[in-house]
């Protein structure tokens, strides 16, 4: 993935101000919400979640539920589509995006 003119090749987390890219997961292909706690200390009104290029990563029911009772708008997809949704709705509302890059 190339962001302002530099290659990510794992997995990262691009927000309004900043990118990390030393994002790990508990486990490889599944997303808990302890895989978010550095999301979930900012304000954002959308969380867009890139599964992989076959979407490969599975999204944990807990994750689900608490966008719900935060109230932020939850979006999984495989990345390529997760990158074009993040392209677009990071201009209207304040959006992170977790980007998982391979499988």
């Amino acid at each position: 993935m190339e962001i302002s003119g530099e290659i990510y090749t794992s997995d990262l987390i691009v927000f309004p101000n900043r990118i990390d890219a030393s994002w790990w997961r508990k486990t490889g292909h599944r997303l808990c919400l302890d895989d978010l706690h550095e999301i979930l200390k900012d304000e954002f009104d959308v969380l867009v979640v890139g599964t992989g290029y076959l979407g490969l990563m599975k999204v944990d029911k807990e994750v689900i539920l608490h966008a719900k009772s935060a109230r932020f708008d939850l979006i999984i997809e495989k990345t390529k589509n997760a990158v074009d949704i993040f392209n677009t709705i990071s201009i209207k509302k304040k959006t992170i995006a977790a980007f998982h890059l391979t499988c």
